[in-house]
């Protein structure tokens, strides 16, 4: 019997391996042997989750003729790949994917590296930063005193609680954009909400626009749900969207859904204008595409002139009515990663179909949370909260700029006004590769082709603001060690990384 799940094509494996490029081999450098630099690229693309483990590969001569390498050259890497437990093959039913035993397997999104490794590896991987106190611990106790009423009740609310509900829709009227509680669903999380979205309007099949790049967990949310991403690319640096791409690919594809962060967009940190965010909902309207505006790193402006009012119109208010737009919104990047409150907001009846679907899912979002994020909102705290916050991420922002400005001169990358991460071109090296020298050197970065569509972004690395003063200091230090691994060619070879997160 195969003990294969799924399959990779030797087109799309050829795509995946070709995208990993190197800075050109300097005089001295060691250029590993044909079979040996396949081995590697495959053994890279496991560990990174990019190919499943137990995908069946293609046969030798098919991808053979896809790489226009000998079959040899392929016999020989997959042989090699057996010998390091990373593949596995049987008479009849070809050859697939493994991992070494005692490797933990590769997950697909961007988690949070375990408690444990904290000491030893620093964390550049999840664009999180610690909870902003005394508010979480104000936020909680003043749940807890508000508890007991909700406790004599059955404490399911699929829409969410009735207060938090009409406080959302109260903070979304008073941005200008006119909002009745029975246009808001509180959800778990953003991503919870996301996801309810693409089941409720793109079933397994249905294509959805997407920024390329994009956030890497929901980019995986969308491909679990057997959607078929249509990428539209982003402009260099923090030029943002290219409107009339987005109109040609949402009028030719015509995608179910597009889903757009507008706000300090993750990875690259853009911010869009209004003339962008009313041209691209307008875009939206005349294909009839459901557009999903997640707007998680809204409040996250840095710099004083995209402060406050100076902020552009939130995109939902060039759809008032919700018909076109459904909003996202979270507490996770404002406030704390671990409150996991998100919403969304958009007409009253796709807010009861939502609901309606909940009913087969989670049923509804943790009480005593709600409360707390409605404690923040109704006290003022949440305000407070939010300002530490972006005295915290602009202070570590502005510290990792000058470590990679100092460590890694040749890396380029725009320094956003907003958000949590730094998009950076890693000076002709590949991502992947950065990623796993990283693992060796301890420090953990994301490499670009996760917030990508098969194999773009090889020569990007995500950087979150997550670390400042001396500690960005030595990750910058250790990046640069990375660097040095892959311009060398030591991440190669058969020995793994030391421990791997992915």
């Amino acid at each position: 019997m195969a003990q294969w799940t799924s399959a990779v094509g030797a087109a799309q494996l050829g795509r995946l391996l070709t995208s990993q490029q190197d800075r050109p081999a300097g005089p001295g450098t060691r250029r590993p042997p044909a079979y040996r630099a396949l081995a590697d690229g495959i053994r890279l693309l496991v560990l990174e989750g990019r190919v499943p483990v137990a995908a069946r590969l293609p046969a030798e001569r098919e991808l053979a003729l896809s790489l226009s390498v000998s079959r040899t050259t392929v016999a020989t890497a997959y042989e090699a790949l057996r010998s390091e437990g990373f593949l596995e093959s049987r008479r009849g039913a070809g050859s697939w994917t493994a991992v070494p035993a005692g490797n933990p397997l590769p997950a697909r999104g961007l988690e949070p590296l375990p408690p444990e490794a904290l000491g030893s590896v620093i964390d550049l991987g999840c664009a999180s930063l610690p909870a902003p106190e005394p508010w979480l611990t104000r936020a909680v106790q003043g749940a807890l005193e508000e508890l007991p009423p909700y406790a004599h009740t059955h404490g399911d609310y699929p829409a969410g609680l009735p207060a938090l509900r009409s406080m959302i829709a109260e903070r979304y009227t008073a941005r200008g954009i006119p909002t009745m509680p029975e246009q808001i669903m509180v959800t778990t999380g953003a991503m919870g909400a996301i996801d309810a979205i693409c089941h409720l309007f793109a079933g397994r099949g249905e294509r959805i626009a997407v920024e390329s790049p994009s956030y890497a967990n929901i980019l995986q949310l969308m491909r679990e749900a057997g959607a078929r991403l249509v990428p539209v690319a982003m402009g260099e640096g923090l030029t943002g969207w290219d409107l009339d791409r987005w109109r040609q690919v949402l009028r030719e594809a015509a995608p179910r859904l597009a889903y757009v962060v507008a706000d300090f967009h993750n990875p690259t940190g853009a911010l869009a204008d209004e003339d962008q965010r009313r041209r691209l909902v307008d875009a939206a309207r005349s294909a009839g595409t459901v557009l999903v505006a997640d707007e998680t790193m809204s409040e996250l402006w840095l710099d004083e002139e995209v402060a406050g009012a100076r902020m552009p119109r939130p995109v939902c208010g060039f759809d008032p009515a919700g018909s076109t737009v459904i909003t996202v919104g979270s507490a996770s990047k404002a406030f704390w990663a671990g409150m996991r409150i998100g919403w969304v907001r958009a007409a009253p009846d796709v807010i009861r179909s939502l609901v309606a679907a909940r009913a087969y899912a989670d049923l509804g979002t943790p009480v005593l949370e709600q409360l707390a994020v409605n404690w923040l909102f109704s006290t003022g705290g949440w305000q407070q909260a939010v300002d530490l916050r972006r005295a915290q991420a602009r202070e570590n922002r502005d510290a990792l700029v000058t470590a990679l400005h100092r460590e890694l001169p040749d890396w380029e990358f725009a320094v956003p006004r907003g958000g949590l991460t730094l998009w950076v071109r890693a000076g002709g090296l590949s991502g992947s590769r950065l990623a796993e020298a990283g693992e060796r050197v301890g420090v953990r970065v994301p490499s670009g082709p996760r917030f990508g569509v098969d194999g773009a972004f090889e020569g990007y690395v995500r950087l979150p603001f997550t670390v400042g003063g001396a500690v960005a200091d030595e990750a910058a230090a250790r990046l640069a060690a990375a660097a040095r691994l892959v311009e060398t060619g030591v991440t190669g070879g058969t020995e793994g990384p030391r421990t791997f997160v992915a």
